[in-house]
């Protein structure tokens, strides 16, 4: 229970997984011991259905832990905590709405980049300030990220669209956009 509930607080997959395997090896063992009390009462049948039993719990406990630790190899970030930086980013001061937040997991640490809007009126210092801000409520707020790179937008031209630069060439290469 304490490896699972730490696994949990640093979002470490593989210390949940563990945390798993431990809980299961314990309730295994007790199984077993039911098998065996129920074939000496005279259940032939006890010891064959605590087996199964056993293997679907076992069974269950590698498919959960496989697909926590894929998606943690591929980088996977749950969209609950997407939400809470979302969330914590939004409870900046000056921050008047985040339109873009990504995140990858790099080992139990996280790197975020998101991308907020700010009032126009504000000077480049007061901008940077305001990404400093974001990023210390994440740091605070969250256990787990390492790195919170900010990126800041005018309100007027919060997100994607604002971004995208029009098809161009340069000197004699071909058409292209970024």
């Amino acid at each position: 229970m304490i490896r699972i509930k730490v696994g949990k607080e640093i979002e470490s997959a593989a210390l949940i997984a563990d945390g798993y395997h431990a809980r299961i090896d314990g309730l295994t063992s007790l199984a077993v011991l039911f098998g065996a009390a129920g074939v000496w009462f005279g259940y032939p049948l006890a010891d064959p259905i605590v087996g199964l039993l056993i293997t679907v719990a076992i069974a269950q406990i590698v498919w959960q832990s496989s697909r926590a630790i894929f998606a943690r190899m591929l980088d996977g970030v749950e969209p609950a905590i997407l939400d809470e930086i979302r969330e914590a980013a939004s409870g900046a001061k000056g921050v008047e709405k985040v339109t873009d937040v990504r995140a990858r997991w790099l080992g139990h640490r996280l790197h975020a980049d998101l991308s907020v809007a700010v009032a126009s009126r504000h000077s480049v210092a007061e901008g940077h300030a305001i990404a400093m801000e974001v990023r210390h409520e994440l740091l605070h707020h969250l256990g787990y990220p390492s790195s919170v790179m900010v990126h800041i937008d005018p309100v007027e031209q919060a997100g994607d669209k604002f971004h995208a630069i029009s098809e161009h060439r340069h000197d004699r290469s071909d058409v292209h956009s970024h």
